[in-house]
């Protein structure tokens, strides 16, 4: 922190301490939160917080996945039978969401929970020690 501040290992009762020895605190910065979302030193708010972040890096993947593939590759046969529309007529990108039927955007949705649920799951024994 610099010689203005004092010596960072005297600070022995700071709140920030509490995460030291998290997963991902590196030398030469330490535990950097810039926003002070940790400043209360609460460790349930943190591992809650480290989780919710995990989730919405999942979503974030997921999404960027689901933008880049159709691209390159597109699934042989029909989406919906019952109205004619095949794999390959569905567009890329945003114009995408007007063209799948609304029981296809619901299977997404569901996929999509049922995931995050089930990582959730197993996440709970790695961040809740």
């Amino acid at each position: 922190t610099g010689s203005a501040w004092g010596d960072w290992a005297l600070y022995t009762a700071s709140p920030l301490r509490a995460f030291e020895g998290e997963l991902g605190v590196q030398a030469p910065v330490g535990f950097w939160d810039p926003v002070g979302y940790t400043r209360d030193g609460n460790v349930e708010t943190f591992k809650r917080r480290r989780e919710t972040e995990i989730k919405h890096g999942r979503v974030a993947m997921y999404a960027t996945i689901g933008y880049i593939v159709p691209e390159y590759f597109k699934w042989p046969g029909f989406l919906s039978p019952s109205m004619g529309l095949k794999f390959e007529d569905v567009p890329n990108g945003l114009a995408a969401i007007s063209k799948v039927p609304g029981n296809g955007w619901a299977q997404i949705v569901a996929f999509a929970g049922h995931n995050l649920n089930w990582c959730s799951c197993n996440m709970k024994d790695l961040t809740r020690s």
